[in-house]
């Protein structure tokens, strides 16, 4: 399977930014590069440590910002990238604007959604 990028917009308290996003399904929070959450106006909230797919544990601070794909828009916690950091879409902002990555077709789809 390739990588799959997505263009959106993200919006902070002092402006916006587009990007363009890896879509990981294996990340659990979206990533924003230092440089962008700053130029929008995003300050920490919350730290919490994460882990590398080789196994490294990291600390990143986190906060929230208003995403806009062109499948949906809508509030989401965001990691506040440091130095290197590439914007990445992860898993937490695709449920909550109800999406799904389609592998086979690399294209974000609507989620099925489930009441029980």
């Amino acid at each position: 399977m390739g990588l799959v990028y997505i263009e959106g917009i993200v919006r902070g308290s002092t402006g916006e930014e587009k990007l363009s996003f890896l879509v990981d399904s294996g990340a659990t929070y979206t990533v924003l590069p230092c440089d962008v959450w700053r130029r929008i106006g995003l300050k920490p909230i919350r730290e919490h440590e994460f882990i590398l797919a080789d196994g490294t544990r990291i600390r990143r601070k986190v906060s929230e910002c208003y995403i806009i794909l062109p499948q949906g828009e809508g509030h989401t916690p965001v990691i506040l990238g440091e130095e290197g950091d590439q914007p990445v879409l992860g898993i937490v902002t695709l449920e909550i604007l109800g999406l799904v990555l389609d592998p086979f077709k690399r294209e974000l789809r609507p989620m099925r959604m489930m009441l029980v």
